[in-house]
């Protein structure tokens, strides 16, 4: 070896994602004890039942998380986005975050006295508002749109009634 050659010094591994392994261990673990937990009989004529689909889930979950655990010490790593358009020397905009969470608590305090459809159509609307939409009547239209959709798509589409609020009778 000469002596402008260095030993290539071996990969750290990034220590930081056995927290992301906890939490997807946390959470896989929460759903299979969540889902096993549910009481038969909800559907006598559904084959798959409401245990499946959060065992499949919390289950890959548990697999994902021993996978990334196994590959942290190997040196394993994530590629940097290379095609994502942003700067990453700009601050981070708690403005914007912060208005969103306030968006967000403002729909649960609202959902109950006006309902899914008025709460829903202010949220979406506040939420394109806050992101940067300047057609205020669009938003807001949209907002109802959305709003209203989704509230039959839970009512009829999956039988989970949404609370109707002030429009009780007319929805």
């Amino acid at each position: 070896m000469s002596t402008t050659e260095r030993p290539e010094t071996p990969v750290r591994p990034d220590y930081a994602q056995y927290v992301v392994c906890a939490v997807m261990v946390v959470v896989g673990a929460f759903l299979l004890y969540d889902a096993l937990s549910i009481p038969d009989g909800y559907a006598k004529v559904d084959p798959v039942g409401p245990r499946l689909f959060p065992i499949v889930i919390g289950a890959g979950l548990l697999v994902m998380a021993v996978i990334l655990a196994i590959a942290i010490p190997r040196g394993s790593r994530g590629e940097a986005d290379a095609g994502e358009d942003i700067d990453p020397d700009m601050p981070s905009d708690w403005r914007t975050v912060g208005l969103l969470v306030g968006l967000f608590i403002l729909l649960i305090v609202l959902v109950q006295p006006l309902g899914w459809a008025i709460a829903g159509a202010l949220f979406f609307a506040g939420c394109a508002t806050v992101l940067g939409s300047k057609h205020y009547v669009r938003n807001i239209a949209i907002g109802a749109v959305l709003a209203v959709a989704s509230f039959y798509a839970f009512y009829s589409g999956l039988g989970i009634p949404l609370p109707a609020g002030i429009l009780d009778g007319i929805l």
